[in-house]
């Protein structure tokens, strides 16, 4: 026994302390970092990426030995409060309304927290937790996440602690399922599965979906099922799983006209039914004559009220400011209408101007449609670039595995009381990204549009 171990130690010592130092990391961003500090916040994140590099670097470490270690990477975060996000808090927030009976499209916790008769479980602690911002506004997740919101608050038995346990199991459970279904996908579409590891060992995957508890994990587990039955031929049992991947997060809506080309008059009208009809049952719990415009309302603020790590807007908001007179909370208004229009162009022309006969020319438009509402977008959170690292690995694009690297320079902003931005950062930022998109884009032009074979 002693002598295998050893010859184990001797032929996998390396992975091994890769593993553990990345362990090490992650316990102290988990247990000893406060989102202020950014010269420690950053410094972890950058070992943090090294490893996760170096770690995918070599083929030959089999994907029992990566599984595992993904696991315990996100193992560590399970008994932990979010130290990057408040946003859990609202999440068990809606959880308790809905285990008490109550609609959280209906109210705003501030109206809700008014009144004498209210009551669910850690009340105050989980409307000071929220925020002010969170707490002044109807619930912006739809039903889908609502569902696990309920089951995280129902299993957890009234402990913040619990909720927070099984939300997390939950995370963990999805990107399991993610590895599965993505795994399968790539080779349907001769492409290396070992690429899934690119997203399963990421640093900001696991500290933002595992950590920080967003929940694009969930939905991408949903997305990714139901492009593996598509890749399978089975393209009507996926339909209510891609609606239900809509119904946790809205991103997915965007990519609906792409399949009409793939899919043909027939098959596009059968399975845009099928997810619409199912979208309508998966809301029905939730219906209230208020549900549209509180919902609406809720949404388009993303829009027209928030930014945060933006590109193209900072440059639109500095020439408009200084050269032109514009005021601010004026310009992100019309942007945000600017923006939905430049969208919904981007997605008409990859619809009709693409061919998209393979499946994997319509995950490359895909790639680009949300790439491009990103890169024009007022607001691009850190985990809102979880989607395009895995939709990249599709392609023949890798600009987003480094996007997912510098895009924690954003955090900065948190580090100052008035949540001012660096624009020196973030235009650092965009310059790589938007760099090496250009570079890839240059040397893969003359690429035909079937994916060759690569890692």
């Amino acid at each position: 026994m002693q002598n295998r171990v050893a010859k184990y130690w001797k032929l996998h010592r390396i992975p091994i302390l890769l593993v553990l130092v990345s362990c090490i990391f992650y316990g102290v961003f988990a247990h000893n970092l406060v989102r202020e500090d950014f010269p420690k916040l950053l410094s972890l994140f950058a070992a943090l990426f090294f490893l996760h590099y170096k770690l995918i670097q070599f083929k030959k470490w089999n994907f029992k030995f990566l599984l595992v270690a993904g696991i315990l990477f996100r193992l560590v975060f399970l008994m932990v409060e979010p130290n990057l996000s408040q946003d859990f808090y609202r999440f068990i927030w809606d959880g308790e309304l809905i285990k008490n009976g109550l609609n959280p499209y209906r109210c705003t916790p501030n109206e809700l927290i008014e009144k004498t008769t209210f009551h669910i479980q850690n009340a105050n602690e989980l409307y000071q937790g929220m925020g002010t911002l969170s707490a002044r506004h109807y619930s912006n997740y739809p039903p889908i996440n609502q569902l696990f919101f309920y089951l995280s608050s129902l299993l957890g038995m009234g402990s913040i602690m619990g909720s927070l346990i099984w939300l997390r199991t939950f995370t963990i459970a999805a990107d399991m399922g993610i590895l599965y279904f993505g795994r399968k996908l790539l080779g349907n579409l001769n492409l290396s599965p070992h690429l899934l590891f690119w997203y399963f060992l990421n640093p900001l995957v696991i500290i933002e979906l595992t950590g920080n508890l967003h929940f694009e994990g969930m939905m991408l587990f949903l997305f990714i099922w139901a492009m593996y039955l598509i890749s399978a031929g089975k393209y009507i049992l996926a339909a209510p799983i891609y609606a239900a991947s809509i119904m946790l997060k809205l991103v997915p809506l965007l990519f609906l006209p792409l399949f009409l080309k793939f899919f043909g008059i027939r098959k596009s009208a059968l399975f845009y039914s099928v997810v619409g009809v199912s979208s309508f049952i998966y809301l029905i719990p939730f219906y209230t004559p208020e549900l549209a415009a509180n919902y609406g309302k809720t949404i388009g603020l993303w829009f027209s009220n928030f930014e945060f790590n933006a590109s193209i807007y900072n440059l639109v908001k500095y020439l408009g400011v200084e050269f032109f007179g514009s005021k601010p909370w004026e310009l992100i208004k019309s942007y945000g209408n600017f923006v939905k229009v430049a969208t919904l162009i981007i997605i008409l022309l990859l619809t009709f101007m693409q061919k998209h006969q393979t499946l994997t020319s319509v995950l490359k438009s895909m790639f680009f449609v949300l790439v491009g509402y990103y890169f024009l977008s007022s607001t691009v959170h850190p985990w809102y670039i979880v989607f395009p690292l895995v939709l990249g690995l599709f392609t023949d694009y890798r600009f987003a595995i480094l996007w997912s690297a510098v895009i924690i320079l954003s955090y900065f902003t948190y580090s100052q009381p008035e949540f001012k931005e660096n624009l020196w950062l973030i235009t650092l930022e965009y310059f790589l990204v938007i760099g090496y998109f250009v570079y890839e884009f240059l040397k893969n032009r003359n690429i035909p549009q079937l994916i060759r074979k690569n890692s």
